[in-house]
């Protein structure tokens, strides 16, 4: 099938013209990245559902994201589809200590609705720059508490474009991995309950995180976050730091002098830089303690 043939069947799926050959580094928190062949943004569960039966029939590669906020795309772009499940996506349904969100929501965002009434349990969440499908699906985290300790159910189209529920009980969430990583499944939305408390406390909270944020992370740089998983008992950063690789660089890739488990784009940063520069850091902390780290963000597409 062709590109016209391609838009074409496409446009009697989608509400939303098909977008071609787009830039994946405005669609990245990295902002890196080639061009995507095409990019859909389905704009209900019925539409995602018609466009994956289509995909599927079609033996088309494809690949869902949300802020990409945990990827590198390579430099040769993607090939296939791009599913982008954006807006559309960001509904929230409160009742009473329980609110079900699409998958595009922004973390940040449900974090603050959370404390607009009076609800705790999200503020870790404030300065978590993703959409909530990609934070239940690695289990997102930070200081101390993560996304799956809220997770009562799950809603979820598999592959062959069929709507089903996940219960609670039906998945497991460890440290940056659930059980969804092992199903043929996109996350559609999500049902969390959370805690009764007060917005002030929730606001300040949220206030005194971010604050920890920008004392500690390179936020003036554009990144991923957190590249490597915390080994166990010890912290990447605290290692890479300790190998003396604060500042170390690649073409416009280095790892961030206010963070060791920051990889930043210093500008014109091309994934490949991104690449190398992870596969640099991992042989030069094991050299140093004897640890491999292990990379949590995903890499995508084709790299030079």
């Amino acid at each position: 099938m062709n590109k016209k043939e391609l838009k074409s069947a496409l446009a009697a799926i989608l509400r939303e013209p098909v977008q071609t050959d787009v830039p994946m580094l405005k669609h990245t928190t990295w902002q890196i990245g080639g061009r995507a062949d095409n990019m859909a943004y389905p704009a209900d569960e019925e539409e995602l559902s018609a466009l994956l039966k289509f995909l599927t029939a079609e033996n088309m590669p494809w690949m869902v994201i949300g802020n990409g906020s945990n990827i590198l795309v390579g430099d040769k772009g993607i090939r296939g589809v791009v599913i982008r499940l954006g807006e559309n996506f960001s509904f929230t349904e409160w009742r009473e200590q329980s609110v079900t969100a699409g998958a595009g929501k922004m973390l940040p965002a449900l974090a603050l609705e959370a404390a607009e009434r009076g609800l705790v349990g999200l503020e870790f969440a404030a300065g978590i720059p993703g959409s909530l499908g990609g934070a239940v699906r690695m289990n997102a985290g930070a200081y101390g508490s993560a996304i799956g300790e809220f997770v009562t159910k799950i809603e979820v189209m598999e592959y062959s474009g069929q709507k089903c529920v996940l219960e609670a009980s039906d998945m497991t969430f460890s440290y940056r991995v659930s059980s969804l990583f092992d199903m043929d499944v996109v996350v559609c939305r999500v049902s969390l309950a959370l805690d009764t408390g007060s917005r002030e406390y929730s606001m300040g909270e949220m206030q005194r995180l971010l604050h920890l944020r920008g004392l500690n992370q390179p936020l003036e740089f554009p990144s991923c976050g957190s590249v490597f998983r915390n080994p166990p008992n010890d912290h990447a950063g605290r290692l890479i730091e300790l190998a003396n690789l604060r500042g170390l660089q690649i073409g416009g890739a280095a790892v961030s002098k206010k963070h060791g488990n920051f990889i930043i784009n210093l500008g014109g940063a091309r994934a490949k830089d991104v690449k190398d520069l992870i596969e640099e850091v991992q042989q030069r902390v094991y050299d140093y303690s004897g640890i491999r780290l292990e990379p949590e963000v995903r890499m995508v597409g084709e790299f030079a």
